[in-house]
């Protein structure tokens, strides 16, 4: 039996009284309340949930993400393993699910919706209708993962709405995935029982949503920056919204998690019981999470905190177990099996040449929009040497290229805008949602070369100049590392500098804005293994115009 003595906070009804909580077989076993809120004492509140995250994306395997988030006071995550399911299938999920299992951590998966994402792209893996019903038997998968295919949504594709009548059949809710999406075509899609958008990058955009009834989550990763868009909407709408980063990079986790979003919104003057009550209360309720709330017979799941205003994390408890304590885990460091999907061999330079075609001055380019994961479509004149198109750097128009990971195949060229190298290149093996190897260069010898780093590691993420080259190796799906999280975060700052400093790249996060440069369900134009995207289309498009 634990016995803990603070100021208790009740998000249900926004009050704080001094009290006493009683631990017993992992569950709150009583809370004695002594009088009113004490000046200087700690405070003792439910655990934090990341409503929507996909854990490959910190490179790290739920086991490692799990003793880096819980420093932060995040007990829970509703997890979409999308991204090892387009590359290992159910077996890639199974995966995530048994290597959470080891961890003191409540992880809720779901079962991915759209695997592969599209038919314009090669994945590694299907996760059919029958694959879905079959995940739904595992007591950790909670919910249909977000529903990318909007446009099969609105069209009424027979598939698309099975997949969301089989989740309402196992009463489990449906998460959605509408980037822009306004008016008719979002009403129709939310009516097709679709309860989640994560996608909003305008306040207009989630009001609309909102109103129609969907649950709007606040998103802030390492690339896709949604907050100060959308939290004024909190003030009003907080019964209806929750916190989430989707993506997050290893030391961006390092650094912090939901308790940053709390910390920022607190700041802006929105009441700190809304925004408890998104970064606990709501995720917890809406996927039905087995999760403790602070109630008497709930799980001991709660963080301490020095102040609601200064919201330093000093202690966090999952079954009442200790599990960090100010800024050191607890959690122990437990290395995985790897499993992996990589069967392509290594490339040239000379396999990277484009010709101009004849009577050709324009192509399309993809420009790159930092913070975002939306891109935009811009029509350049090409920078011609010996007939063939080539970097142009004057301009920041870089080379792109996407190589299918799965087999030996041809790659897929084209040009990108506002990546800012310098000298070199880089590649990676996270390319959403088919996770090819996708690399930006300025000159065909450092592509080729940042790409067969990858290959010789079978996954990870590259950067070569002319002096240098480095490589964190991902052999887990060629998405994550089993190794120990801080170390992976440790490696992964180092060569990220090395493309900010020396290579010059002038966004944020260089390698999580390219991840999504493949990402073809994100509007406007995108490059897969098959090709240059129209994302608003929804078809392949011709990287030349003619005259």
């Amino acid at each position: 039996m634990i016995n803990l003595s603070a100021n208790i906070v009740n998000v249900f009804d926004g009050t704080i009284s001094y009290g006493t909580i009683t631990i017993e077989n992992a569950r709150i076993h009583q809370i004695n309340l002594n009088g009113a809120e004490r000046v200087g004492e700690r405070y003792i509140l439910p655990g934090l949930v990341d409503s929507h995250v996909h854990i490959e994306s910190s490179m790290l395997t739920p086991a490692q993400f799990a003793r880096l988030a819980v420093v932060h006071g995040t007990v829970g995550t509703v997890s979409d393993p999308h991204e090892i399911a387009n590359v290992l299938g159910v077996r890639g999920v199974e995966f995530m699910i048994e290597d959470g299992k080891r961890v003191p951590f409540k992880f809720c998966f779901g079962a991915p919706s759209c695997v592969p994402a599209t038919t314009f792209e090669t994945a590694g893996a299907e996760i059919s209708l029958k694959d879905i019903a079959y995940l739904f038997s595992f007591k950790k998968v909670g919910y249909l993962a977000e529903m990318m295919n909007f446009p099969g949504v609105l069209n009424d594709a027979p598939l698309v709405l099975e997949k969301i009548a089989l989740a309402h059949a196992y009463n489990k809710p449906v998460d959605g995935h509408a980037p822009g999406l306004r008016g008719a075509a979002a009403k129709k899609y939310i009516s097709a029982g679709i309860e989640t958008d994560h996608e909003c990058f305008t306040k207009a955009e989630a009001l609309e949503k909102l109103k129609l009834g969907m649950k709007i989550l606040i998103r802030e990763g390492s690339a896709a920056k949604n907050f100060e868009e959308l939290i004024p909407l909190a003030e009003d709408y907080y019964a209806d919204m929750m916190f989430c980063s989707d993506d997050k990079h290893p030391d961006n986790l390092v650094e912090g998690h939901i308790n940053q979003l709390i910390k920022r919104a607190i700041k802006k003057g929105i009441d700190k019981f809304k925004v408890l009550r998104m970064a606990t209360i709501n995720p917890i309720l809406h996927y039905r999470m087995g999760i403790g709330l602070l109630r008497e017979g709930d799980w001991a799941d709660f963080i301490v905190v020095d102040s609601l205003e200064e919201f330093n994390i000093e202690e966090t408890y999952i079954n009442g177990e200790k599990v960090a304590e100010k800024g050191v885990t607890f959690i122990e460091n437990l290395q995985s099996k790897e499993i992996n999907n990589f069967n392509c061999e290594p490339i040239t330079a000379s396999q990277l040449k484009i010709e101009l075609p004849e009577r050709v001055n324009q192509m399309r380019v993809i420009e790159v929009i930092d913070g975002q994961l939306i891109t935009n479509e811009l029509l350049v004149k090409p920078k011609v040497e010996n007939g063939f198109v080539v970097s142009d750097l004057d301009n920041d128009v870089l080379k792109i290229v996407v190589l299918n990971r799965y087999k030996t195949s041809a790659p897929s060229i084209a040009f990108i805008k506002n990546y800012g190298l310098k000298e070199g290149a880089i590649a990676s093996s996270v390319g959403h949602d088919s996770h090819n190897i996708i690399a930006v260069g300025v000159d065909d010898v450092s592509i080729a070369e940042a790409i067969n780093l990858i290959i010789r590691e079978k996954g990870g993420v590259s950067a070569v100049s002319n002096t240098k080259k480095g490589v964190l190796g991902l052999p887990v799906a060629g998405l994550m590392s089993s190794a120990d999280g801080y170390m992976v975060a440790e490696s992964y700052t180092t060569i990220d500098k090395f493309v900010k400093e020396q290579l010059k790249s002038s966004l944020n996060s260089p390698f999580m804005s390219l991840s999504f440069m493949a990402l073809l369900v994100i509007p406007s134009l995108k490059l897969s293994d098959l090709g240059l995207f129209d994302g608003e289309k929804f078809e392949f498009v011709d990287l030349f115009l003619n005259e």
